[in-house]
């Protein structure tokens, strides 16, 4: 495996920052932890020495917040995470809004020569049963946009989805119900999250 350094901006969410955990602003560690296991792409970075993840990711914020935040995110960077949903399903916005929206994303960060991946959403404990249907909607609209956009999808929601409580994420895997526990960070990193394959192959 190549040692060459790839520099890759994590766009997304909680679930991207590392909350409950961890967040990449020093200044809200205090409040979420300071435990830097508790981010996926610590352990992806563990698993493959050449990433340096540049972790752009904010707590409670829509996909339109989170797509404000590229053109700044992506300097320097040659891959690009996308990654958010989950809180237009909690604050009840309208998922054809979101789905748009990521795909504005994932077309923009193709057009500035990125290799793009996009993750799909965890399952919510504390949403379940309501926002399951939701949920499932949304991921069915981010498997579009990634066949159309021809990139990879990050599979989320099963890595963490417990098969015996279809729509939940395993009591060890989640930290509140709400987000990954490090466990769950760990399952992400190693076994959800990869590079995109044809830019890899390309490189």
């Amino acid at each position: 495996m190549s040692q060459t350094r790839i520099t890759v901006a994590v766009l997304g969410d909680s679930i991207s920052a590392g909350n409950p955990g961890w967040d990449p602003n020093p200044a809200l560690r205090e409040r979420e932890g300071d435990d830097p296991q508790s981010q996926y792409v610590y352990w992806a970075a563990r698993l493959d020495p050449r990433l340096h993840f540049n972790n752009f990711g904010v707590g409670g914020e829509t996909v339109q917040q989170i797509a404000a935040r590229l053109e700044k995110s992506v300097v320097g960077a040659e891959v690009l995470v996308v990654q958010g949903g989950i809180n237009d399903i909690v604050q009840g916005l309208p998922l054809d809004m979101a789905a748009e929206e990521l795909s504005r994303m994932v077309a923009r960060g193709q057009e500035l020569g990125l290799g793009v991946v996009i993750a799909d959403v965890l399952p919510w404990n504390r949403g379940w049963p309501g926002a399951e249907p939701k949920i499932r909607r949304l991921n069915a609209l981010i498997a579009e946009i990634a066949a159309a956009a021809e990139i990879d999808m990050l599979h989320f929601h099963d890595t963490l989805e417990d098969p015996d409580l279809p729509g939940r994420m395993k009591p060890e895997w989640t930290a509140d119900g709400n987000h990954p526990s490090v466990e769950g960070h760990r399952r992400l990193g190693e076994l959800a999250f990869h590079l995109p394959r044809d830019w890899e192959l390309k490189r």
